[in-house]
This record gives C-alpha cells, structure tokens and sequence, in this order.
C-alpha cells in the first residue's frame, strides 16, 4: 500500500474524496490516501506544497498559479470544479457599511498573502474600479479568526465563499453586502513536482479514482440532503449550490490559465507570465 498525502479545505466541495476514501475506492488501487483539512485555506496549503509537507492539494485556481509563478515547485494536475467559486463580502452584522462601495479604502481581512480571500480582495476592488494600490489588509488566518476580528472591528470586511459562510450570515454574526464570483474555474488539484515525477501512475491512478466519483457525485440518490447534513447547511441552500457546481475532469485549458496569470499580472500580484508547461502537469 502506497501512502500518499492530500490536503484541502473542510467544505462541501470535496466531499467526493471523502466518499473515495470511505469506500475504500483508492486502496482498491494499492493506494492509503491521507487526507487531512486545512482551515486557513489556500495560502497554507501552497506553502505545504512548497514545504513537501503534502503530495497533492486542492487549491484554488488563482492561489495556486500565483504561488507556482513565484517560484513554488508544483504542477496544476487538472480541473476540480469546473464552475466558477461565488466568493461572499461580508461585514459584520452590526457594521456601518451598508453596500460595497462603502469599502473602498476599508481593511479587508484575509486568511494570509496569496491566499483566495487576498487575491479576490483585488478582483473585487478591480471590478468596484478602486484603486488596488489602497487595500488594506488583517490577516485572520480562518474563518473563526475572521468572526473575530470582523466582530471586534480589526477588519472592515472579508471575502470568503458564500455557502460556506451562509450559516453565519443565517445566524446574525455576518451580513453579506454582495457576491464577487471568480472568472474561471475555481479549484483544481495541485502536486508538487517531486511526487509528479517519482509517481506518475500512481497519479493516474488518483485522478482516475475522482474523476469517476465526480462524474456520478449529483446522481447519488438524496445527496443534497447528506451534504446538508454533513456540512451543516440548510437544504435549500445546498439545491442552490448544487445547481451551480460543476465537477471538472481534464486539465485546466490554456486559455483559461493565460486569462487568469493576465488578470493576476494585470493587478500586479505576479511578475511575469509564465508558459503553460512551468504550470500543467
């Protein structure tokens, strides 16, 4: 049995792994996938990669390129979630601000640098036609770091996926002021280049084992209600987010990545754009 290590973020997205893994769909191939939950998000999780503290993550797309052009030794595989991500921005529920152009100029909390909440900090100011060289950042580390500093005023608003963040708002804690979707495909699956390189079937094999599981993920008989109750989001909201979400199987296209390293260059969160082959496995 091959031990191989994968990280990503404890939410809905990736319950098809926790399904492989329960039904012992990987070890049927020989393989002893670890999975562990990062709830910092995608800036700890590219560092892992750089660190060889994992072998695969899934990671979002505009994280991932960002930290692979900087420098991280790491490889796109292939697309995980073909949709866009609909990224919250929230404040807390007693703050002043009442829309999102009351943010402008405000501080944003984040997770850490480069990660998803950092990064669509600046497609969001971007798109609101702010000037991106004014944002202001409160590093919060998660999601319970961002409850707190929101509610104590450390930061102004925060950026993070809307269904995740949907009991909190349902709750009180948070209100949303409105909805920043990505312009690409949101999460893909990373691996860093040691292991490309040393284990290349058995990648296959990995990525042969999801791709069959996402395929059938929305045909599994009340799965909407088992999300819900995993996750513990309302049923309503899961439809919702189901209707929208979409698996993907094949590598991310050029095209998609040479528009994202654009906008990431184009906001000067990279400093060159890199051919497709330095980022696709």
């Amino acid at each position: 049995m091959k031990k191989v290590r994968i990280i990503g973020v404890p939410e809905h997205f990736n319950l098809p792994w926790h399904l492989a893994i329960e039904e012992g769909a990987f070890e049927e191939r020989g393989i002893a996938l670890e999975w562990t939950d990062i709830h910092e998000g995608t800036g700890r999780m590219a560092q892992m990669l750089a660190d060889e503290e994992t072998d695969l993550a899934i990671i979002l797309t505009e994280g991932i390129v960002k930290s692979i052009t900087d420098g991280n030794a790491t490889r796109i595989a292939q697309s995980y979630i073909a949709s866009p991500l609909l990224w919250g921005i929230h404040v807390a529920a007693d703050s002043k601000y009442q829309s999102v152009s009351d943010l402008e100029g405000k501080k944003a909390a984040i997770s850490r640098k480069g990660s998803g909440s950092h990064l669509m900090a600046y497609v969001n100011a971007k798109q609101q036609d702010w000037n991106t060289k004014d944002l202001k950042f409160e590093i919060i580390n998660n999601l319970d770091g961002a409850v707190k500093g929101l509610t104590n005023g450390e930061a102004d608003y925060f950026l993070w996926e809307h269904f995740t963040t949907k009991p909190i708002v349902d709750s009180g804690v948070f209100r949303r002021l409105g909805d920043c979707p990505t312009l690409w495909p949101c999460f893909v699956i990373a691996v860093t280049n040691t292991f490309v390189s040393e284990n290349s079937g058995l990648l296959n094999h990995i990525l042969e084992v999801i791709n069959t599981y996402t395929e059938e993920f929305k045909m599994i008989p009340s799965i909407d209600r088992t999300l819900a109750n995993r996750y513990g989001q309302k049923l309503e909201d899961i439809k919702v987010w189901l209707s929208k979400t979409h698996w993907g199987q094949s590598q991310l296209d050029i095209a998609t990545l040479s528009k994202i390293q654009k906008q990431l260059f184009e906001l000067d969160l990279i400093s060159e754009i890199k051919e497709s082959k330095e980022l696709l496995t």
